[in-house]
């Protein structure tokens, strides 16, 4: 009779693990001004305004494509990030979609809804 390990599946089990328990996401992000702007040297330089009262002009659109049930706190330091990539004051207007025939789905206690999909966009500004 043959004897068979365990040692190739006691790397095969933590990396399935691993791959299993992470959020993915995928962001994008689209400039639309014709001038540079230098990047910000922190995310804490590029701010929240829910609605902008000064005079500014958008630079850019960001899209943060994540898992339904993630905290708006963890998508909002991505788009905070990305921001400052594209050298904005701030980000408003943010918007958020589950996408496609998942939108229809209730929340669902035991998966978690880990499988549902979600759109958060931003406009990223600067002030003049």
């Amino acid at each position: 009779m043959k004897k068979t390990t365990l040692k190739p599946f006691m790397f095969v089990i933590p990396l399935v693990l691993l791959c299993s328990a992470c959020s993915i996401y995928h962001i994008n992000s689209e400039d639309v001004s014709s001038d540079f702007y230098y990047p910000k040297a922190s995310i804490n330089d590029v701010v929240y305004i829910e609605n902008i009262q000064e005079k500014h002009e958008v630079i850019g659109f960001i899209t943060v494509n994540t898992e339904r049930n993630q905290r708006l706190s963890e998508v909002m330091q991505k788009l905070k990030r990305e921001a400052a990539i594209l050298g904005a004051d701030a980000i408003t207007d943010i918007k958020s979609d589950a996408t496609g025939q998942w939108k229809k789905l209730p929340a669902q206690e035991i998966l978690g809804n880990g499988y549902v999909r979600a759109n958060f966009t931003a406009s990223a500004v600067v002030f003049k």
